[in-house]
């Protein structure tokens, strides 16, 4: 057992109250962040930890709406062109200057190999130094989202990566290491003190931050406690502030306990089922030299044996809203009329089976996260039951995150049937999904396609609302696309969960509906 761990068995009977006046911030997760370098995995937990550390041109403020960030004011001189005048008189952590030479260092290393950002800059043609506070972003051709696509991107010290051999993003998915997977130095509110990996990080204030702090910490501690029920002890024990995920089974009886506090918000991120349609045979399956979801006809047999409020119900505890989209309500392009699902439909799902040669059903492994959505296992244990009606036995391989994400997002996305989420990062537009889950493969698209689902009509109307700036236009276009996908059974939707934290009382913070939690609004009272 980690020493975190068995600490916090301990204090969940021999707990002391923190003192009256502390300023030290205590909250946990499932899971670790898996790696200090900001382009390791375009992951919305990885992500939001290190943007304390590290910050873009622009980011999100309380409402969501872009603000400025590390540069003060953007434009666009020309439809191909973004302008990015930079923040005067930023230092880095060690106390060295900030500048142009930065960004566009940065912009390449986050481009370049080895990086999990790839997928925003489809549209990069170049970044250029026009003066020491002043760059230019260049697309090849309109973007009119360009902007909104490098709020995710963190900017990183061309000097501090150039002296510890780091210019280059180590990959994840071949576990491979640098001095910037453990180590991090950049501008924003909070500077790295300490990294146990898979046990604890710890955060101190930066003290030459540029902005205006509006939380009152001293240092912040980030545990890894994977285990639910040890969670809720040493939330409820004080020895952690705060739990940034809470099991559905626990929100009525933390809710219901003196002292703390549930923080409740429906997310942007939609979870889904995917399936290789790539291979002509399947690598996890006993069908050989066929690949069974290559025919929609399985795929829709899939859709339709998978009782989404039945997992709503019994597996989320009601906090989970069914989608028949693979977008969120609040996304720009969601489209309302859409959103309906197929029925369940038990005899038509063993019909389209047989009807497709698999009359007694088939196997398949499904690869399945077991710490990085809410409930994700539990949901994976209930889809493997539900199929299992039609015939179908799922083999469920359920893994860390670090893990999962290594063997479905690795070279040749080693995967045959999986579990994913995903949340329209950085643009909170329909064609970052389109472009990043459901276009084919191959030329920066396609990133996190892990069962590279081929439409060709669909790749066509994707290429067009990428670039297109007439908004009925754009509309119109979307709708069609969301048809051809949903027609298709491209991949199964789910829902999208709802966001649930729970802290002491004394603890103010912000939550958002994309699930970032930006510390610099945490108050210790």
């Amino acid at each position: 057992m980690r020493r975190t761990l068995a600490a916090l068995v301990v204090g969940a009977a021999t707990a002391l109250a923190l003192p009256a006046d502390a300023k030290t911030f205590r909250w946990a997760n499932a899971g670790d962040v898996n790696s200090m370098d900001p382009y390791a995995r375009n992951e919305t937990f990885l992500l939001t930890f290190m943007h304390n550390i590290y910050e873009p041109l622009l980011q999100r403020d309380k409402n969501l709406q872009l603000e400025p960030g590390l540069a003060v004011k953007w434009s666009q001189p020309s439809p191909t062109v973004w302008r990015f005048e930079l923040r005067p008189n930023v230092k880095w952590h060690d106390g060295s200057p900030f500048s142009a030479d930065d960004v566009v260092f940065s912009l390449g290393r986050a481009n370049g190999e080895g990086s999990n950002m790839r997928g925003h800059f489809v549209t990069f043609k170049e970044a250029r130094k026009i003066n020491d506070l002043t760059v230019e972003v260049e697309t090849k051709y309109p973007d009119p989202v360009m902007a909104d696509k490098l709020m995710q991107i963190a900017i990183m010290s061309k000097a501090w990566s150039e002296k510890n051999n780091s210019t280059r993003s180590a990959d994840l998915t071949k576990n491979e290491e640098n001095f910037a997977t453990r180590n991090a130095m950049g501008t924003g509110p909070f500077m790295l003190r300490s990294r146990e990996p898979d046990v604890k990080t710890v955060l101190v204030p930066n003290p030459n931050w540029w902005g205006k702090p509006e939380h009152n910490l001293t240092q912040v501690e980030f545990s890894v406690i994977g285990n639910p029920a040890t969670r809720v002890a040493a939330l409820l024990s004080g020895q952690i502030d705060m739990m940034y995920e809470v099991p559905p089974q626990d929100t009525a009886r933390l809710s219901n306990t003196a002292g703390v506090k549930i923080h409740q918000v429906p997310e942007f991120r939609t979870i889904f089922l995917g399936f290789d349609q790539m291979r002509d045979e399947l690598l996890f399956s006993n069908v050989k030299g066929k690949n069974p979801f290559k025919d929609k006809r399985v795929r829709q047999a899939f859709y339709q044996a998978i009782d989404v409020e039945a997992i709503k119900r019994a597996t989320m505890r009601g906090q989970s809203a069914p989608t028949g989209l693979m977008v969120a309500p609040g996304t720009n392009g969601f489209v309302a009329a859409l959103n309906s699902r197929y029925p369940v439909d038990i005899p038509g799902a063993k019909k389209l089976l047989a009807d497709a040669g698999y009359p007694n059903g088939f196997e398949v492994d499904m690869d399945c996260p077991n710490d990085r959505y809410v409930n994700d296992e539990a949901i994976c244990q209930a889809a493997v039951a539900m199929l299992s009606q039609i015939g179908v036995k799922v083999n469920l391989v359920a893994q860390t995150r670090a893990r999962y994400f290594a063997k479905v997002l690795g070279p040749g996305y080693n995967t045959s049937f999986f579990m994913l989420g995903w949340t329209p990062g950085a643009t909170y537009d329909t064609h970052n999904v389109f472009e990043q889950i459901m276009q084919t493969r191959g030329g920066g698209k396609g990133g996190f396609n892990l069962g590279n689902y081929s439409n060709k009509e669909f790749d066509e109307l994707a290429n067009k609302i990428e670039q297109e700036t007439d908004k009925a236009k754009r509309d119109a276009m979307i709708v069609q696309a969301h048809k051809i996908h949903k027609e298709d059974f491209g991949h199964i939707p789910l829902h999208q969960q709802v966001v649930v934290w729970a802290a002491r009382d004394n603890i103010e913070l912000t939550q958002l509906a994309d699930n970032f939690f930006p510390l610099r609004y945490v108050r210790v009272k």
